[in-house]
């Protein structure tokens, strides 16, 4: 009887994956912005959503939420950022006043390492069409004919995506569940997520479609460790957090670590079906500090013709 039964699964699961056309599939064409879309959830910040976010701003005081990039930070073995100055003054002396410039090399995974912002051509899924071909599709049915070169993406590169500036809010998992680190491994639920909310007197209609939404885990205490990206230790979100962050309609979810677990949950099912961009390994050191949940939040992704990603500078302003 078990045999039987994984036998029909298996077989429904191929017929299932067999019906996707480029046209139509399971996750695409984007219901909300259309089969031609490249900007995803960053279509949310409109003029108004940015205004709305000004609320927020009552004392002008500015909060880094990204991590320095430095040489001396951990980078997975695949990855690297390398700067040089290959000669100080680089160049010069010149002219009659003997100025001279540096200049700087920098040669790096440059999307994808320290504080990274995840761009609609970084996950896909390999799947099997209804002509019988495999291709890795991504966000909005886009595939690898429409996608590959050796000199970046030809479509969904990061240079499509709108500027984020928005209201942003902060859910301090740790800080709910009394400790500074969670601990390794561990799965926030959706009852963690709503205990959170509440003690930072937060409901959630107060979470509207454009907002960034970003968890703590307490894990940029350990930015300097050398276990800091061990997959094994990292603390992630369910499930249900993941339908729950669906349902409210974020442009930007992140968090100091990865939100994913080892299923890919959020890569799979934020990014590439439902647009919604995620910003890895930030800290919230001084927006705890001032006890700070809800602010203005900026983050303007560098336009990378063609890249997967982007580094860059996220910023609260309270």
């Amino acid at each position: 009887m078990r045999k039987t039964y994984t036998f029909i699964f298996f077989s429904c699961s191929i017929l299932l994956l067999n019906a996707q056309t480029r046209e139509e599939g399971p996750w695409w064409p984007n219901k909300l912005w259309g089969p031609d879309d490249q900007a995803g959830a960053s279509n949310w910040i409109t003029p108004e959503k940015i205004l709305e976010a000004r609320q927020w701003i009552t004392e002008g005081k500015v909060y880094e939420l990204g991590h320095v990039y430095d040489q001396q930070m951990f980078v997975p073995d695949n990855r690297v950022f390398k700067l040089f100055i290959p000669s100080f003054p680089t160049y010069g002396p010149e002219g009659p006043d003997q100025i001279v410039f540096n200049d700087e090399l920098l040669v790096a995974t440059i999307g994808q390492v320290g504080t990274q912002f995840d761009g609609l051509g970084h996950p896909g899924r390999r799947m099997q069409m209804e002509d019988g071909s495999a291709t890795e599709v991504f966000y909005n049915g886009f595939n690898t004919a429409e996608m590959k070169s050796p000199f970046g993406l030809q479509n969904l590169g990061v240079e499509k995506i709108k500027p984020i500036i928005t209201s942003g809010i902060l859910i301090d998992i740790a800080g709910s569940l009394d400790k500074e680190i969670l601990d390794d491994a561990y799965v926030v639920s959706l009852p963690d997520v709503q205990k959170a909310l509440a003690r930072q007197g937060i409901r959630n209609d107060d979470i509207t479609p454009g907002d960034a939404i970003f968890f703590n885990f307490g894990w940029w205490h350990n930015w300097n460790k050398d276990y800091v990206m061990d997959g094994k230790r990292l603390p992630s979100i369910s499930r249900e957090v993941v339908d729950w962050l669906i349902d409210r309609q974020p442009s930007i979810v992140g968090s100091d670590a990865i939100l994913d677990g080892p299923v890919y949950n959020v890569h799979m099912e934020l990014t590439m079906k439902n647009g919604i961009f995620n910003l890895e390994w930030m800290t919230f050191e001084s927006l705890l500090e001032d006890n700070v949940y809800q602010f203005f939040f900026n983050f303007t992704p560098l336009r990378i013709k063609g890249a997967t990603g982007s580094p860059g500078r996220p910023i609260a302003i309270r």
